[in-house]
């Protein structure tokens, strides 16, 4: 189903920025099965987030990969857990999540536009 139309305005609001992972945690108070990430952003620094990623990716194929995350919306706290961005991903037909990232290497923090 086709989300309505969004003015260029509203997108210019949204900071969707590249980053890699530095560490992965599980997280057994989250409602569904997910990970804690740590994602370094370059300039704008660590953030954390909350993944349910738990169904495609193993913890240790994690660290070192680049993803694309939200990194303006407001913290979320999610059980015991602050969250800090939203990582990107493609839901499939089981609602397995594959994550967004840049084919190539680039710098922490560039911005996607």
């Amino acid at each position: 189903m086709e989300k309505p139309l969004i003015s260029w305005d509203d997108f210019e609001k949204i900071d969707i920025r590249t980053g890699t992972i530095i560490s992965v945690s599980d997280f057994p108070k989250a409602r569904n099965p997910s990970y804690q990430l740590e994602i370094d952003f370059g300039i704008l620094g660590i953030k954390k987030s909350s993944a349910q990623i738990t169904d495609l990716y193993k913890k240790e194929d994690l660290i070192g990969k680049q993803i694309i995350a939200v990194v303006n919306f407001p913290k979320k706290q999610i059980a015991n857990f602050l969250s800090e961005c939203l990582v990107l991903g493609i839901y499939g037909e089981n609602k397995e999540v594959t994550l967004l990232g840049p084919t190539l290497p680039v710098k922490n923090g560039l911005a996607i536009g």
